[in-house]
């Protein structure tokens, strides 16, 4: 199902097809740095994981993290769209792409497309955003996006994460 479009992309649901595309993604170097490494390495584990995680976040929250794709040639680039945790009061911004198509303006593009969306069609009051300290493309992005820094945080895992936060009319 298609969420929407911008200029260059379409933002779609994840679906059973993209098992390859998610498989290639999460076990980048920079996925497995920057996000974690979540332990899929098969087409099998690819296809669960797209079900159990991003399908599953469709259906319980009505939002997810959805495949940005090239609008003319269906390409697929990376991930983006939000996520609901159990220790966050609101859903956080997520993005991901293939290292070949960063530096492209496809992550704000399809960030700042679906700030817009969660804003307007979910009724997003406020977003939150989480990076490793070291991860300053994804801050700069965010702070282009009007995510301000608030805090540094301790996740279960012991890691000390950067939090920041969107609010509606900030």
């Amino acid at each position: 199902m298609k969420i929407l479009e911008t200029q260059r992309l379409i933002i779609r649901e994840l679906i059973e097809s993209d098992a390859e595309f998610i498989l290639d993604l999460l076990n980048q170097p920079s996925f497995i740095k920057y996000i974690g490494d979540r332990n899929v390495r098969t087409i099998e584990e690819a296809k669960n994981f797209l079900e159990t995680r991003y399908r599953k976040s469709y259906q319980d929250n009505g939002y997810g993290l959805y495949l940005v794709e090239l609008k003319d040639d269906k390409t697929s680039l990376g991930i983006c769209g939000f996520v609901k945790r159990d220790n966050f009061q609101y859903a956080d911004i997520g993005f991901a792409f293939l290292p070949q198509f960063e530096k492209n303006g496809y992550a704000f593009e399809s960030a700042s497309a679906l700030m817009k969306y969660g804003e307007e069609t979910l009724g997003f009051k406020e977003v939150l955003a989480i990076t490793t300290q070291d991860n300053e493309s994804s801050g700069k992005l965010l702070e282009k996006l009007n995510f301000k820094f608030d805090e540094l945080i301790e996740i279960p895992n012991n890691e000390i994460l950067k939090l920041f936060s969107w609010r509606e009319g900030c």
